[in-house]
């Protein structure tokens, strides 16, 4: 039994089962802690799977360095730890400085009155891109309160629209985890990943708009009396108001800080490509567009400009860098744990048995890849814990297959994708939204929960449109 288990394609896929299912029983029904159970997974995987204790945790009497636990950890979190911890100072100091209001207001003014709801799915799209979806909101929703109330109709034509904007960047952009984690499980540059991410972003948010506008249409829903209390309160507090005071950034200042890291990140993936080999140019395309180097660069400008230039001390900006990295730290361990477990299924031949099982019943490897992020995602909630575990599963299968950057790059917006599908209430996204715009639990399910739905799966037909042609 033990060797059938452990040497055969129906054994170490009964192994993978088994490994899937006590991950999701510890995480929805004893409510462990992801990391936690990742990393318990993991390890009871690998003892089942007959891999060596040393080759598991090293030796006392050397170097555990070359550990399955120490390589999974280090591996992944050398790569993306710097471009989280960066990302996350530079959506705190716009948060801070009032960028987003700025961007929002202006957005406001340039489309009209009647064009409202576009605007706040433009500051959502554009504002999501540096900060956390829930910072996002929290942010923004004062602006939302006030233009529902002005135009006396449903809040929905306002919120959803920024919730789309700020769900699809979350889900598909670096600097954001779930894709920075998902690329560097899978072993694709973040310049594919901004580029396929976005190409299956943009539509999908633009059919979320539409079903905003239908949805607003049908279900009138106030914007509650506290909440605008609330936003009065905000709106006097300096660089946060909606109307323009002398402290707060240039427009043009916010938007070339949240573009650079981007444009230099797909600089120095396509300048490697076109430019000659080992050339100066290429050189300078491919230093600057390293993502921890642009996005250094990014946060650099944003504590000076945003910062330092509009009066904040230094103790002021190393308080809101410190503060913003509070959340990261799960959120790192938890991508940590989920590199550990991909690690576990590649040596134990896992995920060779994936491959193979896939090869036979003619299941893509994307749409495989996107079918189990969506499981995990409804399944536990977490979309960041979604991608980590997907990515983790199905990059053993596809390690050694030949797929090409672009391939990589689709099959991580295809595991993202998945990752937002059918928001509900295991979801704390969904008791933000719910609570923060006055939206009973029916409401939600009617309208944030489709919503995140209808994202999940333009961005993931988009991506496997794609794949067809590259």
């Amino acid at each position: 039994m033990v060797d059938w288990l452990q040497h055969t394609t129906g054994g170490l896929l009964l192994l993978a089962a088994a490994g899937i299912a006590l991950l999701l029983a510890m995480i929805i029904w004893w409510k462990v802690e992801p990391f936690i159970a990742l990393l318990i997974v993991g390890v009871g995987t690998a003892l089942a799977a007959g891999i060596p204790v040393e080759t598991l945790v090293g030796s006392i009497q050397s170097s555990n360095a070359g550990s399955l636990i120490e390589t999974g950890f280090g591996n992944i979190l050398g790569h993306i730890a710097v471009i989280i911890g960066m990302g996350t100072f530079l959506g705190a100091i716009l948060e801070a400085s009032g960028g987003a209001q700025v961007l929002t207001r202006k957005l406001l003014q340039a489309v009209g009155e009647k064009r409202a709801a576009l605007a706040m799915g433009l500051a959502g799209l554009i504002f999501g891109i540096p900060v956390f979806f829930d910072i996002g909101i929290f942010v923004l929703a004062p602006l939302v309160y006030v233009v529902a109330k002005q135009s006396g109709k449903s809040i929905l034509l306002f919120c959803l629209p920024l919730l789309a904007g700020l769900s699809v960047t979350h889900a598909f952009l670096p600097p954001h985890p779930g894709p920075v984690a998902a690329a560097g499980l899978l072993g694709v540059g973040l310049g594919w990943v901004i580029l396929f991410g976005a190409i299956c972003a943009i539509p999908a948010w633009a059919v979320g708009l539409w079903f905003s506008n239908w949805i607003g249409n049908r279900i009138h829903i106030e914007v509650p009396e506290e909440m605008l209390e609330a936003a009065k309160v905000h709106d006097d507090k300096p660089g946060t108001a909606t109307a323009p005071t002398k402290t707060e950034p240039k427009l043009g200042t916010v938007v070339s800080i949240i573009a650079i890291p981007l444009v230099l990140i797909l600089i120095g993936t396509f300048g490697s490509i076109a430019l000659p080999r080992h050339s100066f140019a290429a050189g300078v395309a491919t230093f600057f567009g390293t993502p921890a180097i642009a996005l250094t660069i990014s946060v650099l400008l944003a504590f000076w400009l945003l910062g330092y230039r509009r009066g904040m001390t230094r103790s002021q900006v190393s308080t809101i860098a410190n503060a913003s990295l509070k959340p990261v730290a799960m959120i790192l361990l938890v991508v940590g744990a989920g590199a550990f477990y991909g690690r576990v299924l590649t040596v134990s031949g896992i995920g060779k048995a994936v491959q193979s099982s896939l090869a036979d019943i003619g299941l893509p490897v994307l749409v495989a890849a996107y079918l189990i992020s969506c499981g995990l995602r409804i399944a536990q909630g977490s979309a960041t814990a979604a991608i980590a575990a997907s990515a983790a599963i199905i990059g053993p299968t596809i390690a050694n297959a030949g797929y090409t950057q672009p391939q990589l790059a689709l099959i991580v917006a295809a595991i993202c994708a998945g990752s937002i599908i059918a928001s509900h209430v295991n979801d704390g996204g969904f008791w933000i939204v719910s609570r923060y715009f006055g939206i009973s639990v029916k409401d939600t399910l009617k309208t944030w929960t489709v919503l995140e739905t209808i994202l999940s799966v333009v961005g993931f037909l988009v991506a496997a449109v794609l794949m067809i042609f590259i």
